[in-house]
């Protein structure tokens, strides 16, 4: 049974608020979030969007009996099929490859597979099912070996990302094309040429377009309707609202997505982080310099729906945060700490909109009293850190004292049998001889520890 503290409330894109979160089936919550396109190295403004997932999923599984979490990997897009060329490989050997390195780097960051992961290419045939429906119920058209979705036939169009179709039409990114009703009418499927990938259908030889590949993987594992569909904000048009209309289109009695959850962007320096400034960071190349821990507690340290400016000195900020937590449990090490539960507070953050810069403020809290001494702070702190994907390593592996060196181990018994022996100059010997050594040590009432600077 769900605590009362527990009352989980989400941002719905939608209604543009904040909503009391109630599942369709009460003990089974069923989530999609988009994937990657693979066709290259992830950066970390890809990388936000399958956090925010991971926090979502987390705290799902500890309030629910039951979730079913789907995240798509696109594997036939033009993209793929431009950068396939360029590398001189096949599509094959690119799509494994990159998607190999994403598998990767989430995993490095403590972000959790996805209970199913499906690709595009292996659902080609429930997307020509879907196709041919929105046909037959005039919802789509064939013109010169496309077929088309039609907005002009879906009254609703626009209502997800609140803008007219006229306004979506003057930002949007749009092919014209002569054989389309209107400008905004956008690809379901799209002849192929023999060098591009393709498959036999009812319209002639071709490929699906974007937008119906999440609604047909959706469909298949979640069903008509469904909990949660997220993803970054830059998804928000066209992707969601083009997969919303036609799945609804598909199944009018059907809600597709009752929740809707967008992540706000990634800037880089106050920038939009992009190739041409030079400010576009691939998540091995941040992990190349920093733990990935820090990196994880760096974008857990913002809100997911607002804007976060990354930098190397936050990154840094990230990181000596995280020193002070693994300094809080050093001192428990060898100790069996009580059972305990996430911290109330901590929950209660999460259960709000997912505020995990407040459940960090806490965790800060738990810290303090567990450097002071508090057992069951210092247990509290480790669950709550448990739940957000942190503090996984012991503190030696943190503090890069997986050698156990045994001079330094040697030195800091022999100064803490010098100070109980009151040879306090023996005691400032050792220690300015480890610090020439790169050590510095922590005194406290549980004993003394040590870290390399």
């Amino acid at each position: 049974m769900t605590p009362s503290y527990h009352k989980l409330t989400l941002h719905n894109s939608f209604t543009r608020k904040k909503e009391r979160f109630k599942p369709i089936e009460a003990a089974h919550v069923r989530v999609y979030y988009c994937g990657p396109t693979v066709y290259d190295a992830v950066h970390i403004g890809n990388l936000r969007a399958m956090l925010s997932a991971d926090i979502l999923v987390r705290l799902l599984r500890r309030l629910y009996p039951r979730v079913t979490y789907v995240r798509n990997i696109t594997d036939v897009d033009d993209k793929i099929t431009a950068r396939a060329a360029e590398n001189g490989e096949s599509i094959a050997e690119l799509t494994a490859r990159t998607a190999a390195m994403f598998h990767a780097d989430v995993a490095e960051l403590e972000i959790a597979p996805p209970d199913i992961e499906p690709r595009a290419t292996h659902h080609i045939g429930e997307m020509l099912e879907m196709i041919a429906s929105l046909i037959a119920s005039n919802h789509a058209y064939i013109a010169e070996g496309h077929v088309l979705f039609s907005v002009a036939d879906f009254p609703s169009y626009g209502a997800l990302s609140g803008r007219s179709p006229e306004d979506l039409l003057a930002g949007a990114r749009v092919e014209v094309a002569p054989y389309k009703r209107h400008p905004g009418d956008f690809v379901l499927w799209k002849p192929s040429a023999a060098d591009q990938p393709g498959w036999d259908s009812p319209y002639g030889f071709g490929r699906p377009g974007w937008h119906i590949e999440c609604s047909a993987m959706s469909r298949r594992y979640l069903g008509e309707s469904f909990d949660i569909h997220g993803g970054g904000d830059d998804l928000l048009f066209p992707h969601h609202e083009n997969e919303r209309a036609q799945s609804l289109c598909c199944a009018p009695s059907s809600r597709f997505a009752n929740y809707w959850l967008h992540n706000a962007m990634l800037l880089s320096n106050g920038e939009k982080m992009s190739k041409s400034l030079g400010n576009f960071y691939a998540v091995r190349d941040v992990l190349a310099k920093a733990p990935a821990e820090a990196l994880r507690l760096l974008m857990l340290g913002t809100h997911y729906r607002a804007v976060l400016d990354f930098s190397w000195e936050r990154l840094a900020e990230a990181k000596n945060t995280l020193d002070r937590f693994y300094r809080a449990l050093e001192a428990y090490q060898g100790i069996d700490l009580p059972e305990a539960p996430v911290a109330p507070a901590v929950m209660e953050a999460l259960c709000d909109d997912l505020n995990t810069a407040q459940a960090l403020a806490h965790m800060h809290h738990d810290a303090t009293r567990a450097l002071g001494g508090d057992r069951q702070a210092a247990a509290s702190l480790k669950a709550s850190g448990s739940l957000l994907g942190l503090l996984k390593s012991d503190p030696d592996q943190w503090f890069g004292r997986q050698d156990a060196d045994p001079d330094v181990t040697r030195l800091v018994a022999e100064r803490s049998a010098a100070k109980a022996a009151r040879d306090f100059a023996r005691a400032d010997a050792i220690r300015d001889q480890l610090h020439e050594m790169g050590i510095i040590l922590e005194d406290s009432a549980q004993g003394t520890v040590w870290r390399r600077a």
